[in-house]
C-alpha cells in the first residue's frame, strides 16, 4: 500500500461507542487496507453487530474527505483503523444464596483514517479497470458525482429566472380566457330568436284543434 504518512486523506472518530473494543477490532481487521468501495461492501455483508457502527463511521470519513479535502471516494483506501478502550460502566445483579454478579458495560473509541493512493498505484488501478471492463462504469460514476456537486451549488440563481419567465405566461392565459367569453355571449342572442319562432308556429296548430 501507499505510504500513510505523506498522502493526503481524512479521518473520522466516534467516542463512547457502546460496544466492546474486542468486538470492534474484529470488524476493523476485515477492512483495514482495502479500497473504500470494497470496504463498504464487506461491511454491508458482515453479520457482526459492530459492522453497522463501523459502516457509519466509514461513511463519515468518506464525507470528510470529499467535502473538506476535495478527494474523490474511488481514490481512497482505509489506511489506519483502531479501537481504544473507553470507560467501563459497572453494574451488578443479585443472584441466589446472597451472591452478586458483576456486569461490565464496556465502551470504545473508534478511529478510521482514509488516505489517497499514490499516483503510480492509481494508474495501475485505472489500467486494471479498463482491462476488466469496469472503466466505463467508474467514469460514469465520476460524471454523476460531478453533476451532483454542480447542482448542489447552483440553486441560488435558478429561482430568479423561473419567476421572470412565469409572468408572461399568466398574462397570455388571461387573454386566452377572455376571448372565448365574448364569443359565447354573441352566440346566445340568436338562440332566443329561434325559440320565439317555434312558439309562433305552434300556436296555429292549437287553434285548429
Amino acid at each position: 500500500m501507499a505510504n500513510t504518512t505523506t498522502n493526503p486523506g481524512a479521518r473520522a472518530t466516534v467516542r463512547y461507542l457502546h460496544t466492546s473494543p474486542y468486538k470492534v477490532r474484529q470488524v476493523l481487521d476485515l477492512v483495514r487496507g482495502l479500497p473504500v468501495g470494497d470496504a463498504e461492501r464487506r461491511l454491508q455483508l458482515c453479520e457482526k453487530d459492530a459492522a453497522g457502527d463501523v459502516l457509519k463511521l466509514l461513511g463519515s470519513a468518506i464525507a470528510n474527505a470529499e467535502h473538506n479535502n476535495a478527494l474523490p471516494a474511488d481514490e481512497l483506501f482505509v489506511a489506519l483503523a483502531w479501537a481504544d478502550e473507553g470507560p467501563t460502566r459497572k453494574h451488578g445483579q443479585p443472584r441466589a444464596r446472597g451472591r452478586y454478579f458483576r456486569i461490565r458495560k464496556r465502551t470504545s473509541h473508534v478511529t478510521i483514517v482514509l488516505e489517497r493512493f499514490a499516483l503510480d498505484e492509481l494508474e495501475v488501478r485505472r489500467r486494471r479497470e479498463e482491462a476488466t471492463g469496469r472503466g466505463a462504469a467508474v467514469a460514469q460514476r465520476r460524471r454523476a458525482e460531478r453533476v451532483r456537486r454542480s447542482r448542489a451549488t447552483a440553486p441560488e440563481t435558478e429561482p430568479e429566472t423561473e419567476s421572470d419567465e412565469a409572468a408572461p405566461d399568466v398574462e397570455m392565459d388571461a387573454v386566452a380566457v377572455d376571448a372565448p367569453v365574448d364569443s359565447a355571449v354573441d352566440e346566445v342572442e340568436p338562440i332566443d330568436e329561434v325559440t320565439d319562432t317555434d312558439t309562433d308556429v305552434a300556436e296555429p296548430e292549437a287553434e285548429k284543434e
